[in-house]
């Protein structure tokens, strides 16, 4: 299939049009290279289009003959920052709603959207008694004595999370998980005028070679990385029992040949996931482990707005697309303690 791929110089977007290149497809492939992800001087690599998916006029004429278009342009980040909602707003909506207008004006009528599971905010929990419980924001002065789950307001005890399903409440707790939440409206109102197909696929924590290093966007698994390599302890927040699924992003790339390969009705999203979760003390110490490193210390500190555990099902893609990812996080994040990374570009939003 011809397949135009946004976003393709990017950490994810490279091992993406690699994946496809591998599979047999056709792939026109385009990023802006911001410098904020890619370094000032940065030019676009052999074979990729320097487009903006903002224009208009220079994005309509690469999707002539396309069969379905992978979305990965997009700032990423925390998000926790105020001063980067114009970032967020500007690359994520606006350029996926010119995106989707561009489609709307040729034949092309499938898209594989890279969503996120920041989409959720806070993941699935339920009371001693059995019953889901939306989880609310964790107050300072818990945080402050070190009383990091989350706790039922009617019993008053710990509460007890499960994966989350794609029909979760969709609850964004940063400024860029609200521009994931608006991508998938966005993309799920341009399917239901159009009749056109959208698979959502909303990684979980992504690692691997070519992940970037050393910016306030890495990736928790790098910055730990980074800090080994420097000879120092990773620091781990609050207890280290956050739990998470690490994915790795060779995974995430068969995740998106399975979507491109495989059409699905209507908008769908779909959890890209390992299915193992892990907490975050567990991956400071198995990259210490593996490089032979001090050992983690746990700080006790905590960043306001983060989440205490995500963590999902990864049985809808298994089902609908036959994907099941093949690297045990155990095993990916000990070789990751070594992969090539990314040298670090600016300190702020960055894209993929």
């Amino acid at each position: 299939m011809r397949v135009l791929l946004t976003g393709a110089a990017g950490f994810i977007g490279s091992h993406v049009h690699r994946a496809l290149l591998r599979s047999g497809h056709e792939v026109i492939a385009l990023d802006l290279m911001v410098p904020a992800a890619h370094g000032p001087d940065a030019a676009a690599p052999d074979g990729i289009h320097r487009v903006d998916v903002r224009d208009l006029d220079g994005l309509t004429p690469l999707l002539h003959g396309v069969d379905v278009v992978c979305h990965h342009a997009a700032v990423v980040g925390a998000g926790v920052s105020v001063a980067d909602a114009p970032a967020y707003a500007g690359h994520n909506d606006l350029g996926t709603a010119v995106l989707l207008a561009a489609m709307a004006g040729t034949d092309c009528r499938r898209l594989v959207l890279a969503s996120s599971m920041v989409v959720y905010g806070e993941g699935r929990y339920r009371n001693v008694r059995g019953e889901l419980v939306a989880a609310t924001l964790r107050q300072s002065a818990d945080l402050d004595r070190g009383r990091f789950e989350h706790y039922c307001t009617r019993t008053g005890s710990a509460l007890h999370w499960e994966p989350v399903p794609e029909d979760a409440p969709l609850r964004p707790r940063s400024l860029y998980a609200a521009s994931k939440v608006a991508q998938e409206h966005y993309a799920a109102a341009w399917s239901a005028a159009t009749g056109a197909t959208v698979t959502a696929l909303r990684y979980h924590n992504v690692y691997g070679d070519d992940m970037p290093r050393d910016t306030p966007y890495s990736g928790v698994a790098a910055i730990f990385r980074s800090a080994l390599q420097a000879g120092l302890a990773p620091r781990v927040f609050e207890d280290g029992l956050q739990t998470r699924d690490f994915v790795h992003a060779t995974d995430i790339a068969a995740a998106n040949v399975a979507a491109v390969e495989q059409p699905l009705p209507g908008f769908t999203p779909l959890n890209i996931c390992s299915g193992q979760p892990i907490t975050i003390g567990e991956v400071a110490a198995i990259l210490a482990d593996a490089r032979h490193g001090p050992a983690p210390v746990v700080t006790g500190e905590y960043r306001p707005g983060d989440v205490r555990h995500i963590v999902a099902s990864p049985e809808a893609s298994q089902r609908v697309l036959g994907f099941r990812a093949r690297v045990d996080p155990r095993v990916g994040l000990a070789d990751f303690a070594f992969a090539p990374l990314r040298g670090a570009a600016a300190p702020d939003a960055a894209r993929r």
